[in-house]
């Protein structure tokens, strides 16, 4: 960075016109460094007395006063008992037929008789026969042929039959009834409801009533004024100026500060350590800006290690608003165990001052 500067200011010295031609400062001095910065804001404190609480009433309230009074008050209303009052049944006898009037069949077979019946088997007939004559003097035997017409009688036969005197029959004989009876229970008296008045039930009780109501008293109260120091701005920043600055310090400067552990307080070995390292350069060069970067080592939580970076870091700009620098000059950042400096990231073995070099505060200027 020193080299930097060294060839810058070279550059510059070439003339007036590439100064301006490139905004950069005039009449430089070989081998120094300058830093551009933009003029902060100037500010100066005033007093004035403001009225920091308006005059008001104050009411005080005067609370009621009760007397107690009796009173007799219904607790139960008057009402109707419904009482169920059951059937009455009477047993009676019932009579039915068991087993119905019927009859009996008897069957009566049928009785045969016994005849003869003749029938003709074989019907009357006549029939031409012919005949020789025996002793027939014609050697023809034909010529002695004698045809004689003859009639036969029909045959007939007789056969014995059976006849039906009387055809088969029933006889009835009628089977009387049988008769028996059955309990049942019949209503006597049906069931009913009987209505029951029910008297209502009062008590005495004791109340307190209003004997003389609430009542609020007035007072006023007057105002509250304070005289305050407030800062107002005298001179509007923005402007481009350049300082400078020695160039050992145009980069990251580490602030040895040693704090205690778990903590962000300020020591007072630290707070020498500021004085010594960066407030009396902020005093010298009223319009550098400043970053302050706190880290951690890696043991412990992420989280709660980016938590604690910042808190260092802010503890630092407090302490030089403290000592009269303006916080529009100062910039906080806690970066936790991101950016370790060295090999010593989570679960890896290392010394404690291999952890001490990654637990550090730096600052650089802003430009």
């Amino acid at each position: 960075m020193k080299k930097l500067g060294t060839v810058l200011i070279a550059l510059m010295a070439m003339g007036a016109y590439s100064a301006m031609s490139q905004e950069l400062p005039e009449n430089p001095d070989p081998g120094k460094c300058y830093i551009k910065c933009i003029t902060v804001d100037e500010f100066k404190d005033v007093t004035e007395t403001i009225e920091i609480s308006p005059a008001y009433k104050k009411l005080k309230v005067i609370p009621a006063t009760y007397k107690t009074v009796e009173e007799k008050v219904l607790i139960k209303e008057a009402a109707k008992k419904l009482v169920y009052v059951p059937a009455v049944f009477e047993t009676v006898e019932v009579p039915y037929i068991s087993k119905e009037a019927s009859k009996t069949l008897e069957v009566l077979p049928a009785s045969f008789g016994s005849s003869s019946r003749t029938f003709e088997i074989y019907p009357k007939t006549a029939k031409w026969e012919y005949t020789t004559l025996p002793n027939c003097p014609s050697a023809n035997r034909e010529d002695c042929v004698v045809a004689c017409f003859v009639e036969y009688p029909a045959k007939s036969e007789s056969i014995p039959v059976t006849t039906l005197t009387k055809d088969a029959s029933t006889r009835e004989t009628p089977v009387s009834e049988v008769r028996a009876t059955y309990k049942k229970q019949v209503v006597k008296t049906p069931a009913r409801m009987e209505e029951i008045e029910i008297p209502a039930e009062y008590t005495t009780i004791r109340r307190q009533v209003i004997d003389r109501p609430a009542q609020v008293t007035e007072e006023v109260v007057a105002a509250v004024t304070k005289t305050i120091t407030k800062t107002v701005l005298v001179k509007k920043g923005g402007m481009a100026v350049w300082e400078e600055v020695d160039c050992s310090v145009t980069g990251l400067n580490i602030l040895p500060i040693l704090y205690e552990y778990n903590s962000a307080r300020l020591t007072a070995e630290s707070t020498k350590i500021i004085d010594d390292k960066l407030l009396k350069l902020m005093k010298e060069k009223p319009n550098l800006r400043v970053e302050i970067m706190s880290h951690t080592d890696s043991r412990g939580n992420d989280e709660y290690n980016m938590s604690l970076s910042q808190q260092r870091a802010q503890s630092v700009v407090n302490y030089l608003v403290s000592n009269g620098i303006s916080r529009d000059r100062l910039v906080a950042r806690g970066y936790g165990e991101t950016r370790l400096k060295n090999r010593c990231a989570n679960g890896v073995d290392c010394t404690e001052a291999e952890h001490q070099e990654n637990r550090r505060t730096e600052f650089r200027i802003l430009q």
